[in-house]
């Protein structure tokens, strides 16, 4: 399996994160480990309710303050994407979060990036990581510059989360025509709880290589007739072969989708567009890679081609060099589905 979507922080496990409140002081809504599981879930009651669902991610940022911390929570998420049969991953964090006991954003990366190379010591799976800066705050040029200086360090991109409403990615230009400039990749968060005028400025001003979510690109395309009409902006995402950074089961959650099976994944996948499969939040939505895959199998009717189609593709989208994409593929993905 390949991964391009997943939050450090949105990965805990719930024992770890006892643990590491208890080390702190930080006050927790439940020290029991099963409670405390059931109340980080984004689903049930609390699908959709967005006040609810940051609260959660106060508590996951609150215990990861100091380099101890930081190092176990990513050594534990590298161990458990390996375990889930994850062979390569892209694990997003914001290094500005993690400021408030006193580390300063270069140890704050390396805190992260050890962590994630001794997770997955031993193990068939290798972890880049996406710096990323936060929509509302004003800091995107020194999380890019941040970025940068740990670029072939283990630093594979760069990303802006966060709002979308009121926060257009133009506001953070800067960055990436700093990151273009220096020739490094970065993906936008687009296209989650906004439509294609979101995705448009994350392309056509700011030069995504990848949508971040990216799903409601479906708004461009009309499904009044016969057949789906395909509008200028979906075109152009599915002629440039641009990723789409799908997290499914988390969509549901925030409310934006029905359910699973109503999600327009299966028809951007029969629409040729480069539809990848990610898991976005693994602890708030109490999901693995292989959970999400099964969704799609159990409300899509999805088979190993298609698995093997979308995990091909994250592999291609991958910020990776050329030469580990075409050895990622040819050498482990490709044999792993043929013994199947």
């Amino acid at each position: 399996k390949v991964l391009l979507h997943d939050h450090l922080d949105g990965g805990l496990r719930p024992s770890t994160v006892i643990e590491l409140a208890d080390a702190v002081g930080h006050a927790l809504p439940s020290t029991d480990a099963t409670k405390l599981e059931k109340w980080f879930f984004c689903g049930g009651d609390d699908v959709g309710d967005l006040p609810k669902y940051l609260e959660k991610f106060s508590h996951t940022f609150g215990v990861m303050q100091t380099p101890d911390a930081l190092h176990r929570v990513a050594s534990e998420a590298a161990q458990d994407l390996a375990a889930d049969g994850v062979v390569y991953a892209e694990v997003r964090f914001g290094p500005s979060l993690h400021t408030s006991g006193g580390m300063v954003l270069d140890e704050i990366i390396e805190t992260v990036v050890a962590g994630l190379a001794e997770g997955s010591k031993g193990t068939l799976l290798k972890v880049g990581v996406l710096a990323v800066a936060l929509r509302n705050q004003s800091d995107s040029v020194e999380i890019a510059e941040a970025a940068l200086r740990h670029r072939d360090r283990g630093v594979v991109g760069f990303d802006i989360a966060g709002p979308e409403d009121g926060y257009p990615p133009e506001l953070h230009l800067a960055a990436f025509h700093l990151l273009q400039r220096e020739s490094f990749h970065f993906t936008i968060h687009a296209g989650e709880a906004f439509g294609p005028r979101s995705i448009w400025k994350a392309l056509q001003w700011c030069g995504a290589e990848r949508l971040g979510h990216g799903y409601r690109i479906i708004d461009d395309i009309d499904m009044s007739g016969d057949s789906p009409t395909v509008g200028p902006l979906a075109a152009y995402v599915r002629d440039r072969r641009i990723p789409l950074e799908i997290c499914p089961t988390s969509n549901v959650h925030i409310g934006a989708v029905e359910s699973v099976a109503q999600h327009p994944i299966g028809l951007l996948y029969e629409l040729g567009f480069r539809v990848t499969v990610n898991t976005d939040n693994r602890l708030m939505s109490r999901v693995t890679t292989t959970s999400e895959m099964l969704a799609l199998v159990r409300d899509h009717a999805w088979d190993w081609s298609n698995l093997h189609r979308v995990t091909v593709n994250a592999a291609k989208s991958a910020f990776l060099p050329f030469e580990q994409r075409v050895e990622l593929i040819e050498n482990i993905i490709n044999p792993a589905y043929e013994g199947l």
